[in-house]
């Protein structure tokens, strides 16, 4: 595998959230507005990251009987700079943000990643993992946020996006997509859409051609 399939690949085929369903207590309580869920994501991706390309250089050294301790205080280090820089730079966003970022220390895609990844691969087969693994949990956190703030609040980046009826315009606000059960809902359809179209794709006229023993694909492409 390329480096360009360790990026795209998470990105529909082995989805972290819509397909390998990792790391959704982040996505179901910080993704009410877009704002605070771009920097949940970018703390995510961060943290990634760093510490795919920390456990992929010290892989070769760290005693197997204790190397998920080690990678734990690998991500938690990781964690804490993320935390300390935000209070310091973005502190209205931390207090939103509250322990889910440090809560990242236990999320199952960066420790999974790490230990699954990093831990057989080299720094930059490494760093490429993190990277589309962050892109593909982004990419789905993202779009809950847009969709549940839009729909909820009838903003997006806290910008007026729909004409509200509390200022004059036609669209009454759904107060439940600002309630952590509409994140539920939205990311189970998702996940629903995402294992039909894999599995539309995986029954195509051309997969199943490709699946079958070579004479019998030489008689079909032949006749």
């Amino acid at each position: 595998m390329n480096y360009r399939q360790y990026l795209t690949r998470p990105l529909l085929d082995e989805n972290p959230i819509t397909v390998q369903v990792l790391g959704l207590c982040s996505a179901l309580a910080v993704s009410r507005s877009l704002r605070p869920a771009l920097i949940m994501a970018a703390s995510v991706f961060c943290v990634l990251v760093f510490s795919n390309l920390a456990v992929s250089l010290l892989r070769g050294v760290l005693p197997r009987s204790i190397r998920l301790i080690l990678e734990v205080t690998i991500i938690a280090s990781a964690v804490i700079v993320v935390d300390e820089t935000l209070k310091a730079y973005a502190p209205d966003i931390s207090q939103v943000l509250s322990v889910f970022v440090g809560l990242i220390i236990t999320n199952c895609i960066v420790l999974g990643r790490a230990e699954a990844f990093a831990m057989r691969h080299g720094p930059l087969e490494s760093v490429a993992d993190a990277v589309g693994n962050g892109a593909a949990y982004a990419g789905i956190l993202l779009l809950v946020a847009a969709i549940r703030e839009t729909l909820g609040s009838g903003t997006l980046l806290e910008l007026p996006i729909l004409p509200t009826t509390a200022s004059g315009g036609w669209y009454p606000p759904n107060e439940m997509m600002l309630y952590a059960p509409s994140a539920f809902f939205i990311i189970g359809l998702l996940i629903w859409g995402v294992a039909a179209w894999r599995h539309k794709a995986n029954r195509s006229p051309h997969s199943e051609l490709e699946t079958q023993p070579a004479h019998l694909k030489y008689q079909e492409t032949a006749g």
